[in-house]
C-alpha cells in the first residue's frame, strides 16, 4: 500500500508540474498576444494623427486655391484704378487687397521668388527671350506663382532669359 501511495504522489506531482508548465506557456502566450495588440494600437493612433493632420491641410488648401483668382483680380483693378486717378476706388480695393493678402499670408500663403536662377520646381517657363541677362534667370513674371507651406499651389508663370542675339 505505501508503493501504491508513493507512486500515486509522484503522478500527482508529474501532471501538476505539466499543468503549471502549461499554464505559463498560455500565459506567455497571452501577454505576447497582449504586446502586440498595445502596438498595434499604437501604431494605429499615429496613422491617425498624421491623417488628421493632412486632411485639415488639404482643406486650408482648397480654400486658400480658390482665393487666389481674388487676390490676382483685386491686383489688376489696382493697377487699372491707378491709371485713372480715381482715389477712392483706388483706395478701397487698395484696402481689400491689403487684408485678403494679408489673410492669406497667415494661413501659411508665400509668394514664390521669382528672383535670380528659373527653377522648374516653382516656376513654369511660358518663353525663353534672348537678352544680355544671365541665361536661365527671370526676366519677367507674367503670373505670380504661390506655396502653402512646402506645396507649391501654383507655380509663377515667368519669362526666361535665353542666349543673347549676335549680330553679325
Amino acid at each position: 500500500m505505501g508503493d501504491e501511495r508513493q507512486v500515486t504522489d509522484e503522478t500527482q506531482e508529474a501532471e501538476e508540474g505539466l499543468d503549471v508548465e502549461a499554464l505559463q506557456a498560455e500565459r506567455d502566450l497571452l501577454f505576447d498576444r497582449l504586446q502586440r495588440l498595445a502596438a498595434e494600437f499604437d501604431n494605429f493612433r499615429k496613422r491617425s494623427a498624421r491623417e488628421q493632420a493632412a486632411l485639415s491641410e488639404r482643406a486650408n488648401e482648397r480654400l486658400v486655391k480658390e482665393l487666389i483668382p481674388v487676390l490676382d483680380d483685386l491686383g489688376r483693378a489696382l493697377e487699372a484704378a491707378a491709371e485713372h486717378e480715381e482715389a477712392k476706388l483706388e483706395d478701397g480695393v487698395r484696402l481689400v487687397h491689403r487684408s485678403l493678402s494679408e489673410l492669406l499670408t497667415k494661413e501659411g500663403l508665400a509668394e514664390i521668388e521669382t528672383d535670380g536662377k528659373f527653377d522648374p520646381h516653382v516656376h513654369e517657363a511660358l518663353l525663353s527671350q534672348p537678352s544680355d541677362e544671365e541665361e536661365g534667370s527671370v526676366i519677367e513674371v507674367v503670373q505670380k506663382g504661390y506655396k502653402l507651406g512646402d506645396k507649391v499651389l501654383r507655380p509663377a508663370r515667368v519669362v526666361v532669359a535665353g542666349p543673347p542675339i549676335h549680330e553679325a
